[in-house]
Formats: C-alpha cells, structure tokens, sequence
C-alpha cells in the first residue's frame, strides 16, 4: 500500500462495474470521488481524455501474470497521460454459484481474463470440463449466473442475494498482489517528488543498445526497479521496453539521467512518478 497522501476527490475512471477489482483501488486513490465504471481500460482512459473524469485507475502489473500490457500500451501512445500514484491490492479469488451449488454442478465459469489466467491451476484440476466464458471485469460475472451450474470468479468482497462463495481462495497463488496506478491528465498534474520514477523508450539499432540504456541509470547510480518489454505494432523487430527506477523527480541527478535517456533512446516518454 502507498503512503503517499490521498489525492483530492473529483470524478476517478475505471474498470466497472461498482464492486470490482479496479473500483477497489480508485476508493483507496482517491476517497470521496465520484466513480465512472467504464466497460473497459481504454474506455476509463479516454474518459479522462475527454475531460469526462478527473482521473483514471488502471492495473499495470500482477504478481501471478506479469504486467497488464493493455494498459502499458495505453499509457505510452496517450502523450498526455502521466502516472502520478501506486497502489497495491491484495487479490483474493473466489468461486461464486447459486446458494446450494456444488462443485460438481459447475459446467460454465465466467470471468474476465486475468481471473481466469491466475486460477488457471485450480479451473485445470477441479473444472477441467467447465466452459470458459471471458467477461468484461471479475463483478460482470455475477449478472451471468444464470443455471444452477454457473459460477463466477470474483473478489472474496463482493456480496450477491441468492449467490454464495464455493469454498476459499482459489488463486494459484494465496499471495497475489495488483498494482495500480492513478493517471492524470497533463505534465503538470506530475507530483513535484516522488520515489520512483517510470518511462518508455525504443533502443536505437546498433550492438549493445539496450545495454547502454541502462548504463545510464548505472552512471547516475539510480537502482532500476523494474523492466518490461513490448513489441512495437507495425514494426517486427522493434521493442518498446517500460522501465521504472527509483528516484525523486526533484532531484538534478534524475533530471541529468532523463535528459541523457531522452537523447539517447527513440520514442522516449516520462509516463509518471509517484
């Protein structure tokens, strides 16, 4: 959890229905806002484009199934989004049917992808002749079940008349965590210090390039915290890679190292501190 200090109220975008993972994290972010459920990332991104939202929450990274590379991609080609917040959520799954129903009743199970990618083991072992049904957000789900042998994955806090949970955690792993992020609109919405510091930038083609990337961190004695990497559409070959480091954006040294990045890489984008 962050320990940052809560941003203002206003209206916060994300993935929705009420009750989901995502609107989890947009009350911790930011108590007291109105809530714009979107039926997707990008819609909750373009909302705050539009000036529709104040603000947007979306997931980067789980700990079980790497990073949300939807939602890399989204921040990068946005020039105008920035992150400026963390915040980690504790993931608990949970199988959810009628009140009555057994495991062995299930035929169908619904959920949205990551869900159903991180109970991947137990879906395997325990339902490995369910139907698999993708829906937009873990809380969709719910409205889904419909037959005695539907179920849902959803969140350990989620509540529905007439439906019950079907024993405990049934996450491959019990310590499952999804990190977050708070975007906003505008360079300026930047906090003036941070811890860490996050971008994306495209090697040059030449030996070694992304090696003297990531020299430059060396050189200015900045501790890389995080490397990801993303083909780049319309270009076989080409990567973008998402770095986070840890520094404080006030600082001359990560200023002189953003500047020395920037001049040396393609493509580069600040995509946030927090």
């Amino acid at each position: 959890m962050s320990d940052y200090p809560k941003q203002p109220a206003g209206r916060v975008s994300y993935l929705g229905p009420e009750g989901s993972y995502s609107s989890l994290a947009a009350r911790e972010l930011v108590p007291g806002a109105q809530g714009m459920p979107c039926g997707s990332f990008y819609a909750a991104a373009d909302a705050l484009e539009r000036g529709e939202a104040d603000c947007a929450v979306l997931p980067v990274e789980n700990t079980l199934q790497g990073a949300v590379t939807q939602n890399l991609d989204l921040l990068y080609s946005s020039p105008d989004l920035y992150a400026v917040q963390e915040y980690l959520l504790k993931i608990e799954h949970r199988l959810i049917a009628k009140t009555g129903t057994k495991l062995s009743d299930i035929r169908r199970v619904f959920s949205h992808e990551q869900a159903i990618l991180q109970c991947g083991r137990f879906i395997a072992k325990n339902l490995p002749g369910a139907k698999i049904v993708y829906t937009d957000s873990t809380m969709q789900s719910v409205s889904r079940i419909q037959e005695a042998g539907d179920a849902g994955i959803v969140g350990s806090h989620v509540r529905a008349e007439g439906l019950a949970f079907i024993g405990d955690n049934i996450a491959d792993e019990q310590k499952n965590f999804t990190h977050f992020l708070l975007v906003k609109k505008g360079r300026g919405s930047l906090p003036a210090r941070s811890k860490l510091i996050y971008f994306a930038a495209t090697c040059p083609h030449e030996p070694g390039a992304l090696l003297k990337m990531l020299q430059i961190l060396a050189v200015y004695d900045l501790n890389m915290t995080k490397i990801e990497s993303r083909p780049i559409k319309n270009s076989p070959g080409e990567y973008n890679f998402f770095i986070e480091f840890a520094g404080d954006i006030a600082d001359k040294n990560v200023q002189a190292a953003l500047t020395r990045l920037a001049e040396y890489t393609k493509n580069f984008k600040l995509l946030g501190c927090y």
